[in-house]
């Protein structure tokens, strides 16, 4: 059986009464959760959910994402968890991609399982009775399994991948994946029974489920499901729940930074990670003295069952790397040939470990380009120092070429970033007649701060080459994120701006 799939009942075991899993009002002890586990995946056997089946789960942040998590793995089947801010056309094809047998969600949900075909369960019924039993439960009513009945090698996850190029892919995580991710957390973090997790972010991305969720529960800890996140309840959130850390996207930290103007109780807090994107350095070092929290950068892809490297907790942290490579993994820089390269030279980041997918669903050309050799190539370009820290420069893909001169939009966007009036910034290639491509940046200003776009672009011929200084600015409200809080660049490509030039 997999260790992560009988989780929920070895700690009620150990302790019923300890606490487990906390949304809003509701707190759910150990032995409560693992009865409301144990109901739900009854249930899926009532609809003929077998092993090997896939459960997929719609919904805002909730505990019943979790508990639906648990019980698929109790049947031996994988979870599949669908954004709720998608179209109808985009859930339609996840639920389709993935042949989900059921869907737990709301009447939305209902809608589209009717319309496919498939079961529904109501997702305000999953802790409906939890702890007693149901008025037509017998008292000693036969299990449907003697437990648990996933093992290592089962699918325990499908993920879908942002989308940001063509159609998002689900990718296939098993519990082996999961086993040696959680445990690689566990022990980078030092987490403990004394830890609480603050979730503020989506539980259909892996970051959520994994670092957030996962990895605190099996370290003894708990976990506090915050609603989607807001610089107006977050501190909140902190002094009345008492988190030992969280995990967040660059998005937010800048946020909290740039609308929190008066002073929290922190004291609770061990850490915050960041992850997702990457982090301005500046910021993170305005962050930490402000709040007096760790921030402990790191990077990962769903494929890599959520992250390979973060900066030490405890040790040197270097703001501006994503930190050292997690235990259990090997991370490594290599050429367009696929040859290793020695330290401080760039090339393409490649992941190797228990914790690399088994593959993307129904996709296995674009598995074998992505997995060779046990290696997970990242599309991602980075450098790794004398010390182990690995900086990422930027996407391979979003590179832009001037005129044979390679240029890494995130060395620009760093500049922009130590404007004192900028909040975000993103930088993208414009196809350009006589160079090919040239650089050109969109910047949204922090609340009560202006900028010129011509004094963004004297801020950044003052310190970058001259082929690199965009040659527009263009200052906008807000940069499009995606519902993970992480900037689209492919929405920035498509803006109709007028010829740029080639100065």
């Amino acid at each position: 059986m997999s260790p992560l799939a009988g989780l929920p009942f070895a700690r009620a075991e150990q302790d019923p009464t300890g606490s487990c899993l906390r949304d809003g009002e509701r707190a759910l002890d150990n032995a409560t959760f693992a009865d409301a586990v144990r109901r739900l995946a009854r249930r899926f056997a009532d609809l003929g959910v077998a092993p090997g089946d896939l459960v997929a789960v719609m919904l805002p942040n909730c505990a019943e994402i979790v508990t639906a998590q648990f019980a698929a793995w109790y049947r031996g089947s994988a979870l599949v968890p669908v954004n709720p801010v998608l179209t109808d056309d985009e859930a339609r094809y996840q639920l389709e991609d993935s042949a989900a047998a059921v869907v737990v969600g709301d009447e939305r949900a209902r809608g589209l399982a009717a319309e496919l075909g498939i079961a529904w369960v109501d997702a305000a019924t999953v802790h409906a009775g939890t702890g007693a039993l149901e008025p037509d439960a017998e008292p000693d009513a036969p299990e449907p399994d003697a437990g648990p009945v996933a093992v290592a090698d089962d699918f325990a996850l499908v993920i879908y991948t942002s989308g940001t190029t063509g159609r998002p892919k689900g990718v296939l995580l098993d519990h082996a994946n999961l086993d040696a991710m959680s445990a690689s957390l566990v022990e980078h973090f030092a987490l403990s029974p004394a830890d609480t997790s603050l979730l503020v972010l989506p539980l259909f991305h892996a970051n959520g489920l994994i670092a957030s969720v996962l990895s605190p529960l099996r370290a003894g800890g708990d976990v506090v499901v915050a609603p989607r996140f807001s610089p107006d309840t977050f501190w909140d959130l902190v002094e009345t729940h008492r988190p030992t850390y969280f995990s967040a996207v660059p998005t937010i930290y800048a946020v909290l930074d740039a609308r929190t103007s008066w002073t929290h109780d922190t004291s609770s807090l061990r850490f915050a990670v960041c992850g997702a994107a990457p982090m301005p350095a500046e910021l993170i070092t305005r962050f930490e003295e402000r709040f007096g929290i760790p921030v402990v950068e790191g990077y990962g892809l769903s494929e890599g069952s959520v992250a390979s490297t973060i900066n030490p907790v405890d040790g040197v942290r270097k703001p501006g790397t994503v930190g050292i490579a997690l235990p259990g993994q090997e991370v490594a820089v290599v050429t367009a040939d696929g040859d290793r390269l020695p330290t401080g030279e760039r090339g393409e980041v490649v992941i190797r470990g228990a914790n690399v997918m088994r593959g993307y669903l129904g996709r296995p050309e674009e598995t074998a380009r992505t997995v060779r050799d046990g290696w997970l190539f990242t599309g991602d370009v980075g450098i790794i120092d004398d010390d182990g820290y690995l900086r990422i420069v930027d996407r391979i893909k979003d590179m832009i070429i001037r005129g044979g001169e390679n240029i890494y939009p995130k060395e620009i966007e760093e500049c922009l970033y130590g404007h004192p009036a900028v909040l975000e910034a993103a930088v993208v290639g414009r196809p350009d007649p006589v160079l090919g491509e040239v650089p050109v940046a969109y910047v949204a200003t922090r609340p009560g701060r202006t900028a010129s776009a011509d004094e963004l672009v004297a801020h950044c011929a003052a310190s970058l080459a001259r082929y690199k200084v965009p040659v527009r600015v263009e200052v906008l409200a807000e940069l499009p994120k995606n519902s993970v809080g992480k900037l689209v660049k492919g929405r920035l490509r498509e803006l109709d701006l007028p010829h740029c030039g080639h100065g």
